[in-house]
């Protein structure tokens, strides 16, 4: 479990997570700037965001579209903001209207909701829009804009059963899938980079398993999604990122070729569910 960092607290976190970067891109012959980190301060307050930005970090990111077009606004516009996790296809605009300068959605896995995209982002007159696909490597079936396990489950009930119901949990989510079967993947990607002329492909991302952690194989499985989509892309590995890690496995992602990790908890603590 992540030690909670609390205001006062979120600089030194990160100092320690950057460190921590450097230490694993090192063992893998590569550098700390080879490996972008996204601060992910899903239902912390933009104070916090503030002390980070104030000590250089420009990369933050969001789970929920009604959070980052609450905060984006009101926040420096040279901040680079991704939009983590599944986005529902309905929310495509809301998202990159308030957020006209959103760099990246990590990660799309519907043809409906990279369509709706495209549309949009040629709608309202924007610069096309990076995505990654996301893939399912764990065989989890999970998803919404929370993925979920037992465990994860205990723990944010304990936070949320102060109140009388459960506003972000949602049952569904138990049962639906988020992100394409591996053996999609290919051709996915064949359709954004062909038939979405207002996205860019930027690489492949994973949440792992539901419980923020992964195994090996489930890096390695992303790690032969980008090769196959390569060869039948015809394009370098320098074109197609991997977005793998959070805060339960990062050193691990890195080590095994992670060029984006997701961090929340490390650095911003635990979530606190009852503001939602």
């Amino acid at each position: 479990m992540a030690t909670p960092a609390v205001e006062g607290v979120v600089v030194p976190a990160l100092r320690a997570v950057l460190h921590r970067v450097r230490i694993a891109a090192e063992r893998s012959g590569r550098r700390a700037d080879d490996v972008r980190v996204v601060a992910v301060s899903k239902t912390k307050p933009m104070a916090l965001i503030d002390q980070l930005y104030a000590v250089g970090h420009r990369c933050f990111g969001e789970n929920y579209v009604q959070e980052i077009i609450e905060k984006a606004p009101q926040l420096p516009e040279d901040i680079e903001w991704h939009f983590v996790g599944h986005l529902q296809s309905n929310k495509a605009k809301a998202l990159l209207t308030a957020v006209p300068h959103l760099a990246m959605v990590q990660g799309v896995d519907t043809e409906k909701v990279a369509n709706n995209l495209d549309r949009v982002v040629l709608s309202i007159g924007r610069k096309p829009l990076k995505v990654m696909v996301q893939v399912n490597t764990s065989g989890e079936a999970y998803g919404g804009e929370l993925p979920l396990s037992r465990s994860v489950i205990r723990e944010e009930i304990h936070q949320i059963e102060l109140f009388a119901s459960l506003p972000r949990l949602r049952r569904g989510s138990l049962t639906t899938k988020s992100g394409l079967n591996p053996s999609e993947c290919v051709e996915f990607v064949k359709h954004v980079r062909l038939g979405c002329p207002n996205l860019i492909f930027s690489g492949l991302m994973t949440i792992g398993m539901p419980d923020y952690t992964s195994t090996p194989e489930n890096f390695k499985t992303l790690l032969n999604c980008r090769a196959e989509v390569c060869k039948a892309l015809e394009i370098t590995e320098s074109q197609c990122e991997l977005s793998m890690g959070m805060s339960g496995d990062f050193e691990q992602a890195i080590e095994m070729g992670s060029t984006s990790v997701r961090i929340g908890t490390t650095i911003f603590g635990t979530r606190d569910y009852s503001k939602k």
